[in-house]
């Protein structure tokens, strides 16, 4: 019998919208991934696969109301940049819980779990400051923490200069112990965060791997390597080993750094990492997404997508020796093409397309868990109007999925027969309390009055850079708790929903996006409800992505319901499709 060696061809990014800082481990035959989710719950998704083309999601290690408080933490807050690890018998994450106005809030925590679904544990705090937190088990036993912190400033030989600390851990009181050791400032001499690490032994040697220039255009990847696990550190004189800046902003792909490393079964190497692809310009609404470069070690050093010098469109994974065998196998797609309902790609939205259901693991809320502000209701959500708004670094009615693909039809049907005067549901596209589309329903005494809003702003309250006016701007902030903004009603109109029911829809194709109302329709199943739509106005996407307003995530689309402060008694009943286009 001949064994062949079959081949999977993935295609970049394997996980695509907002799933940034990606760290991966292997145990047996499955890979294990985390990513970054910030302020948004359950937290920090575990995905897993045995190809690394296709995943799923098999839990999530922050998943419990109470293990860390979210209370109060602005977007681009939370959970910053995860590591998992498996031990022999054991899976262990570390991670940051990071508040941005007070640094004196959150830091470094590790939990661990025997099924990488859970139980986990609840967060043990680790005494170091910092960011970016990774585990290395050595082969002798030992295991050693490292991260990022900013170089304190009286030390400081540039802005922004950080350095890469390592230190024992004791497995039994799980404290860190013995002398603190500083190994990396970057690369580069005036190179800002260098953040990031990751630990590796690979033929006796020890490799440090990291990114630097700050999670935008300038990113990149660097190496170093030593003889023992504390240094010293010496930098490949191939550094940075893989970045995109030197293609310039027009390149489809930028950004391209945090990576990880991870063997398979067979001895070939890869990586995974973060870029993020622009449309309309340099502009990248859909995030920080997860990406695949192949690797190979020449002369002591890894050598990332070997051949190409930049991230492919597809990366061919080599799989287990199997009986037979056939050509590379393509059925496993990332990126924006729809896979056919049942294949490999399950945990994509692309495999099936329609309605997103509660059990769904791609539902998020905003600092608390879905079920928390929204109960599942058959293949929907009911949600109970709550006094806090989209504007609040709180705990709205909200719950929400990512924007994974540039082209996507969204249909929320919304049952608003237990709305009360003065409350409001609806549709938001969502970055941040202060930047943020709506397309909601409001009853009144002619019915129910329809509205797209823009709210955009800086922490001050102006606009975020490169905005253009709108025809009609309100300034709000007034309420405590509430991020300063500006609101701009993009449209509105007066429904008089047949059965109580109200269909919102978003239309995107690129950057644009068609916001639309049908009275008492059934979405995109009826072709009478689509005759019967009103367009209500446009937005853009290049208002809501990081490149205008800052910090670190793509978009989500989400249902919400609120009172804005007032009285809050009413609620209704929402169900979510998302349709890739």
């Amino acid at each position: 019998m001949t064994v062949v060696r079959t081949v999977t061809v993935a295609r970049n990014p394997i996980l695509p919208g907002c799933y940034p800082d990606p760290s991966i481990c292997r145990v047996g035959d499955w890979y294990y991934l985390v990513c970054s989710t910030f302020e948004y719950l359950p937290g920090l998704p575990v995905m897993r696969s045995r190809d690394l083309a296709s995943w799923e999601t098999v839990g999530h290690v922050i998943d419990r109301e109470g293990m860390l408080d979210f209370g109060g933490i602005r977007s681009s807050g939370g959970l910053y940049a995860p590591t998992i690890r498996h031990d022999g018998e054991r899976f262990w994450v570390v991670c940051t819980l990071v508040d941005q106005n007070d640094d004196e809030r959150g830091g470094n925590f590790l939990c661990f779990a025997d099924d990488a679904a859970g139980p986990w544990s609840d967060p043990v705090w680790i005494d170091e400051r910092g960011i970016d937190p990774s585990l290395f088990f050595d082969d002798d036993g030992r295991v050693w923490v490292h991260g990022t912190r900013l170089v304190e400033k009286e030390r400081a030989g540039w802005h922004d200069q950080t350095e890469v600390w390592v230190r024992e851990l004791d497995r039994d009181s799980l404290r860190l112990t013995g002398p603190e050791h500083v190994v990396w400032n970057g690369a580069v001499t005036g190179a800002v965060w260098a953040e990031g690490p990751h630990l590796y032994k690979v033929d006796g040697v020890y490799y440090l791997l990291a990114a630097e220039a700050g999670t935008e255009f300038h990113h990149a990847i660097s190496v170093a390597r030593a003889d023992t696990v504390t240094g010293p550190y010496t930098g490949s004189k191939g550094n940075p080993i893989l970045t995109h800046r030197h293609l310039g902003r027009a390149h489809p792909v930028v950004g391209v750094g945090h990576a990880d490393l991870v063997q398979t079964p067979t001895g070939d190497w890869f990586a995974v990492l973060l870029a993020m692809r622009t449309y309309g310009g340099y502009h990248y609404p859909l995030g920080r997404e997860t990406f695949l470069v192949p690797v190979v070690w020449e002369d002591g050093w890894p050598v990332l997508a070997p051949g190409v010098g930049m991230v492919p469109d597809e990366v061919e994974v080599p799989g287990r020796g199997e009986p037979g065998g056939s050509g590379p196998d393509r059925s496993r797609p990332g990126g924006d093409e729809p896979a056919a309902a049942g294949s490999a790609a399950g945990w994509n939205p692309a495999a099936s397309p329609g309605v997103v259901g509660p059990d769904d693991a791609r539902w998020t809320a905003l600092r608390t868990l879905p079920t928390s502000v929204a109960t599942p209701d058959g293949d929907g959500w009911h949600l109970s109007v709550r006094s806090e708004s989209l504007t609040e670094p709180a705990t709205p009615a909200f719950v929400g999925v990512r924007q994974q693909h540039r082209d996507v039809d969204v249909l929320v049907r919304l049952d608003v027969t237990g709305l009360r005067p003065g409350e409001r549901a609806g549709l938001v596209l969502r970055q941040s309390e202060k930047d943020h589309v709506t397309l909601d329903v409001t009853p009144t005494a002619e019915g129910y009055a329809v509205r797209a809003v823009r709210r955009s702003g800086g922490e001050d309250g102006t606009r975020s850079p490169g905005r253009a006016d709108g025809e009609t701007a309100v300034a709000t902030g007034s309420a405590p708790g509430v991020v300063p903004g500006v609101e701009e009603v993009l449209g509105e109109t007066t429904v008089a929903p047949q059965g109580g029911v109200v269909v919102l829809g978003l239309r995107g194709r690129g950057v644009d996006y068609e916001l639309f109302v049908e009275e008492g329709g059934t979405g995109a199943s009826s072709g009478a409800a689509r005759a019967a739509r009103q367009a209500v106005a446009t937005a853009d996407a290049r208002w809501l992505d990081t490149v205008t307003t800052g910090g670190f995530l793509g978009l989500w689309i989400g249902v919400f319901a609120t009172s804005d402060g007032g009285p809050a008694a009413g609620s209704v009943r929402a169900r979510l499709e998302y349709h890739p286009a």
